[in-house]
């Protein structure tokens, strides 16, 4: 969901550069050097709204904005304070960041008023005259916004705390700052201000705390707001949930509880002490780094311990390549954990996909060009929503922050928005235009077919950051949200329309998300007086009295999600479930009530709720009566990473009641494709009837893979096939097991199904150095991964040939359906070979009598055995007739490059006699035919059979091809008495079968996993839908298996 992109941007509050002094330095550099090392930065904390950070040094706290990034404010201590109270070690920042304070190596708390003075001005910018083009409003209110300037930012001191047992950590929040002590062991909670009765400090021991079971100090504390939860890790590694008790003691004179909590992580070796924690609130997870590099992850399920392991985190490498966690921080939206080491940091997706990662870094070249943001991270913090990354590296006086895209679905979850790749970055959007082209140009990974387009800096400056993004099904428009307002776009006629008035404009913010309705887009606003839907027009102007239609909601929305053709589901924070018609009659545009429901007691918090959607039987979708949509739909919800089915039934007393099952937990995203193809129906056809655009002959003709639900977990892609026979299934056995999900594995983060085109579409982030830039960047490539041949597999696994066959005949139009059929061979071929089954559960042959229906099939066997080992052949060629029944079937059909591949298995089999007679008969055909191309190959091959030449020679005697007069005696150059080619001659390519592998672009495994290329695949011809010319089959080493 997130991906690193282009170069980070460095800042520095310092002149000076960090430059480290030469071996043989006078004293005089190594001062310098000491100067330079006192304007490292040694820790910085952001504020909640992430608008500004403090950084410190040694001696100075600095105050800074995010957008722009800037100094606001510095404070230099003075000689005297520092040798009083010691140089800085850490700095807290109060979450309203009015407050600032410094820990100093003597065990004080230095504390600092942050101030905004209204009338001073740091950066003012100042506009010329002669302004000839006339501005629009919102565009005068940016200048006028932009003149005022950044104001003035003061730190005045204002105490200092002295802490006299030792300060182990220290944490600012909202009303107090809790510190921990090392002797004795006990956290203490001073207030910001004193309370009622006067008292400012409450203090508990560990030794009193009966839920730590070592009583060893607390090192480090994290909290989440959110959650109302913090994790405290203990010196011994034991991590901890701890909650803040309030209130007064229900006893007159006990000895107060300030804290109770639970543990969750108990190391049983040195390898697993905790060392770092990050908590996420949008998924209820807890994440631990350990001593050994690895990270545990938690999921909080309750606040009374019930807190199992979620899963694990594997480092990207060994621990003395990545060294010691330093940093662990989750996104604000909770979709990307960013972890720092001390040699560099790694990115993984909620659930433990591996993204973007600095280990692939060349460290010399890094080091050279001094970029510290590659070689270690000591901090890290998220700001803008999520767009950019702050970053802070040892010994280092610089800042970077990383800037990021993320995928639109983080803001917005809806089908729309999966269906088609929109990527968000700090002031722009990414948007995939490969759906819309030719399949083979889709699928090149061309960095071309990706439109960037800026977002209005007029909406930029006084809305950032953008919080959702949504796009409309067919790919026409996109519509972006802010703090404030929104604004929408036409991909076609590339322009933006934002609010004329920033009165309305700042009068509601968008919550509940955003859908299209064709050219109308659906928003859940809020104000302050009330919450509403309103639709807004791409034809009309954005204004109040420009508005189609609005409709007030008794609460604040959760989700909005337009499913079908025309049904509106809107979840409110009240616990119910209203579903919407949209009326569309001529001009006129309006939202019709026609049922609800009810889930007190089903769905325990609301807010929890990430997505909903529902499925209707086929009967109700086609004739029903839309108001009895309720009582017959199965509602989908994904409340946090569950993915929860809701079916109806009548019990006895004749009440509609909902009966719950969990279908998949730790769901990162779901796709219902039905709500896709709906979707793209024009209202007068049925979804079960309209073939897309682009999709092959009799892609509508049956439901295929129409009904399918896909979710992704954070390792694998799964797949039910057909969800409505599933929920029939599960209606008549309800306490059977769900079946197993179809599986497709990536190396890639999964974005996009384009089902049409039977792949999955994602993207790789590639960190770029070169020698001739100063710098290293990353840059995003779009992957690509067939999953046909895995649904494939699995209905042949269930001896179920006929969906296999209706499967395959929907694709057979396809240019690379001929290789999605080896790729199905070759990955069957290999489990068997591997791990043998027993002959009654073998799948080899059936998949083998699968493959025979196709006219491609003699070719299909020949590209397998040629990506696989040899070793693997005597298991294929067990359920095949023999080779040379092959051999000659591929010449009966004129197959001549597919009768020398098996060429090649009658030479491996050691069947040389035969293998060499072939080939003359296979020379004889090509020299008629003209293929002079594979007549030098078979003389090779001939040549490699015997190196004296002879039976080359007596080969060539036999078609009338003898060697040229003089090269008799030269059987390492023989020259064959060819004519010449006729250049004229048409020669076009027809081979195609090796036009996708996965990524297009690469050559990784003949698998089609991600990252492939067929090795048969050299260029892609777009006028003639296929790929460049063949390989040769006799390369001097193709005696032996690739």
């Amino acid at each position: 969901m997130y991906w690193p992109l282009g170069a980070p941007k460095v800042y520095a509050a310092a002149k000076r550069r960090r430059k480290s002094p030469p071996a043989d330095a006078s004293d005089g550099e190594v001062s310098d050097a000491k100067g330079e090392q006192a304007h490292a930065i040694l820790g910085f904390r952001t504020s909640r709204n992430g608008e500004v950070f403090a950084t410190i040094t040694a001696t100075a706290l600095t105050i800074w904005q995010t957008s722009p990034v800037l100094v606001l404010a510095t404070v230099t201590r003075s000689p005297s304070s520092l040798k009083q109270y010691g140089p800085n070690v850490a700095v807290l920042l109060r979450p309203d960041s009015s407050i600032a304070a410094v820990q100093t190596l003597n065990g004080f708390l230095v504390t600092y008023n942050v101030s905004l003075d209204r009338e001073a001005r740091i950066f003012q910018q100042l506009y010329e005259g002669g302004q000839t083009r006339r501005q629009s409003n919102a565009e005068q209110i940016v200048i006028e916004q932009e003149q005022k300037g950044v104001r003035e930012v003061n730190i005045s001191f204002r105490m200092v705390i002295k802490i006299d047992a030792g300060i182990g950590k220290a944490l600012a929040l909202d009303d107090e700052l809790i510190v921990a002590t090392q002797k004795p062991a006990a956290v203490q909670c001073i207030r910001w201000a004193p309370a009622g009765t006067g008292s400012q400090t409450s203090t508990e021991l560990v030794s009193r705390m009966s839920w730590i079971h070592k009583r060893s100090a607390i090192k480090d504390i994290i909290y989440d707001r959110a959650m109302s939860l913090s994790v405290w890790i203990s010196g011994d590694g034991t991590a901890y949930a701890v909650q803040r008790v309030l209130g007064p003691p229900k006893e007159p004179d006990p000895p107060r509880r300030l804290f109770k909590g639970y543990e969750f992580h108990r190391p049983d070796s040195e390898a697993c002490l905790a060392i770092k924690a990050a908590i996420n609130a949008r998924f209820s997870l807890m994440a631990v780094g350990c001593a050994n590099a690895e990270i545990w992850v938690y999921c909080v399920r309750d606040y009374a311990g019930s807190i199992p392991l979620s899963h694990l985190l594997q480092p990207p490498s060994s621990l003395s390549t990545t060294g010691k966690i330093t940093s662990l921080s989750y996104s604000p939206d909770g979709y990307c954990l960013f972890v720092g080491y001390e040699r560099g940091w790694a990115c993984w997706s909620v659930y433990g996909k591996p993204g973007a990662s600095s280990f692939a870094a060349d460290r010399g070249l890094s080091k050279s060009n001094t970029e510290g943001w590659l070689e270690g991270i000591c901090e890290s913090a998220w700001f803008n929503n999520g767009l950019n990354l702050l970053l802070s590296s040892s010994n280092d006086g610089r800042l970077w922050t990383l800037g990021m895209a993320k995928s639109a679905v983080t803001g917005c979850f809806s089908a729309a928005n999966i269906a088609r790749l929109v990527l968000l970055t700090d002031s722009s959007l990414m948007i995939y235009r490969g759906y819309d082209l030719p399949i083979l140009t889709t699928l090149s990974g061309d960095s071309s077919l990706w439109q960037h387009v800026q977002i209005p800096s007029a909406y930029l400056t006084l809305q950032r950051p953008i919080r959702a993004v949504v796009t409309s099904l067919d790919g026409r428009y996109v519509a972006v949200a802010g703090r404030r307002g929104l604004a929408h776009y036409s991909v076609g006629s590339g322009r933006w329309k934002t609010f004329e008035d920033a009165v309305e404009e700042n009068a509601f913010v968008v919550r509940g998300g955003m859908c299209w309705y064709q050219h109308i887009l659906i928003a859940a606003i809020e104000t302050e007086e009330h919450q509403e839907l309103r639709l807004y027009s791409r034809e009309r102007s954005l204004g109040v009295s420009s508005l189609i239609y609005t409709e007030r909601l008794p609460t604040s929305a959760v989700v909005v999600a337009l499913v079908g053709q025309d049904s509106l589901l809107v979840y409110t924070y009240e616990n119910v479930l209203y579903h919407y018609v949209v009326n569309a009659s001529g001009a006129n545009v309006a939202l019709v009530q026609v049922g609800q429901i009810a889930l007190h007691g089903i769905v325990r918090a609301p807010a929890r709720v990430r997505a909903v959607s529902w499925i209707l039987p086929d009967h109700q979708l086609r004739d029903g009566d839309p108001s009895q949509d309720v009582a017959t739909a199965s509602v989908l919800f994904l409340v946090d990473a569950k993915l929860v089915l809701l079916q109806p039934s009548t019990h006895d007393d004749e009440q509609m009641k909902y009966d719950m099952r969990v279908m998949a937990r730790n769901v990162e995203y779901f796709h219902l494709m039905r709500d896709q193809l709906s979707l793209t129906s024009s209202p007068g056809q049925s979804p079960l009837s309209t073939p897309l655009e682009g999709q092959p002959e009799g892609f509508g003709s049956d439901k295929g893979l129409r009904d399918s639900l896909w979710y992704f977990d954070g390792e694998q892609l799964h797949c039910w096939n057909d969800v409505e026979v599933l929920l029939q299934r599960l209606s008549i056995e309800s306490e059977s097991e769900l079946p197993e999900a179809i599986s497709v594995s990536n190396d890639f983060y999964p974005s996009s199904i384009a089902l049409e085109r039977g792949v999955v579409l994602g993207l790789d982030a590639d960190l770029i150095q070169r020698r001739d830039v100063q710098f290293a960047f990353f840059r995003s490539s779009v992957r690509t991964q067939l999953f046909l041949p895995h649904v494939l597999r699995r209905f042949l696994a269930s001896f179920d040939s006929a969906a296999a066959s209706s499967l395959s005949h929907r694709y057979s139009r396809l240019p690379y359906f001929s290789h999605a059929l080896e790729i199905l061979l070759h990955m069957v071929l290999d489990e068997e070979v591997d791990t043998p089954p027993n002959p009654e559960d073998a799948i080899l042959p059936p998949v083998i009598s699968f493959l025979s229906s196709f006219p491609d099939y003699l070719d299909i066997i020949v590209q397998c055995t040629r990506k696989t080992e040899v070793r693997s052949w005597r298991t294929l060629f067990a359920h095949l007739p023999p080779p040379l029944e092959l051999f000659e079937a591929s010449l009966a059909k004129g197959f001549l490059k597919t009768a020398g591949g098996y060429l090649l298995v009658l030479h491996n089999f050691n069947d040389l006699e035969s293998s060499s007679q072939q080939c003359v008969r296979l020379l004889q055909r090509a020299k008629e035919e003209g293929e002079w191309e594979l007549c030098k190959e078979l003389a090779r091959f001939l040549l490699a059979l015997d190196a004296s030449g002879d039976t080359l020679r007596q080969a060539l005697a036999k078609i009338e091809l003898a060697p040229r007069p003089g090269n008799a005696e030269n059987t390492q150059n023989i020259k064959l008495n060819t004519p010449r080619p006729d250049y004229n001659r048409d020669w076009r390519v027809h081979n195609i079968k090796g036009a996708i592998n996965g990524d297009l672009t690469r050559h990784r495994s003949p698998q089609g996993g991600a990252g492939g290329r067929s090795s048969r695949s050299r260029s892609v011809t777009s006028e003639e839908g296929s790929a460049a010319a063949e390989d040769d089959y006799f390369s001097p080493r193709s005696s032996m298996a690739d």
